[in-house]
């Protein structure tokens, strides 16, 4: 576990504390393989990890915005440019319990939004939807996701695809197109069926994710490399907001070239 030496105070972007009860964390690791180092990429003149930090600051629903790392680099570059950052330990195996271990050391903040670090254009309206599903007590977990307008998209392995109940939760996640049209070609399927394809982004009830990242890993998760799986697996619920804005990813250095800088 990290020193709590390495621990900021946490304050909202305005720094005024106490504005809400969401805490932003964005999950940021040196190390990944297949690119190392990405979350201080420069972008036009900035890092990618500065770019998602001032982004997810200008969300007014968030108290506050603090990046969660186990590097002493990207630490050291998130103080420079005056962000709030925190030292966690080097073994999680997911943002998701990097996020918890952030979380529990701020019990002030009821809900928990775990915000990519590798999307350095997100549209803060994208992280005030997700924040309205809280608005319900009931609801434990939430996340967005987008109609797929395209047979391209539909087909895509690397797009997890959302089945979704009449109550606005998420029922399966899946890498394969879901519901399967019996006796219809694949390419027709847009034309019987409203497809949604998960946007990564998620809110946590406090309680909850302290909850989840307890789970051991599950059959489900296993079998399409999708950690909600687990919790749906175990009987918690997701809710689900539509977002017509698109996100753009930067996983490869390849799609770093493709990022439309304009």
């Amino acid at each position: 576990m990290s020193d709590i030496s390495n621990t900021q105070s946490i304050t909202s972007p305005s720094g005024e504390a106490g504005r809400g009860s969401i805490l932003g964390i964005i999950p940021a690791r040196y190390a990944s393989s297949r690119f190392p180092g990405k979350p201080l990429v420069d972008i036009a003149g900035k890092s990618m990890i500065q770019r998602v930090y001032e982004q997810a600051s200008k969300c007014p629903d968030l108290a506050a915005v603090v990046v969660a790392t186990d590097d002493e680099r990207i630490f050291e570059h998130v103080t420079a440019f005056g962000g709030h950052v925190v030292m966690t330990d080097g073994n999680h195996q997911s943002g998701t319990d990097r996020c918890a271990e952030v979380a529990l050391q701020h019990p002030e903040h009821e809900v928990v939004i775990n915000i990519q670090g590798d999307e350095p254009y997100i549209d803060p309206e994208q992280i005030t939807k997700l924040a309205h599903c809280f608005s319900n007590p009931q609801t434990q977990i939430a996340t967005l996701v987008k109609q797929i307008k395209t047979v391209q998209e539909l087909l895509n392995a690397n797009s997890p695809k959302v089945v979704i109940n009449k109550l606005s939760e998420a029922i399966y996640f899946s890498r394969s197109p879901l519901p399967h049209l019996r006796g219809e070609e694949p390419e027709n399927w847009l034309g019987f069926h409203t497809y949604f394809k998960h946007i990564g982004i998620y809110g946590y009830r406090a309680d909850v994710l302290q909850q989840i990242t307890k789970l051991p890993v599950s059959s489900l998760e296993t079998a399409e490399k999708l950690e909600q799986l687990r919790w749906i697996e175990n009987g918690y619920r997701i809710q689900v907001a539509e977002t017509e804005l698109e996100t753009h990813a930067i996983d490869t250095p390849e799609d770093l070239k493709l990022l439309n800088l304009s």
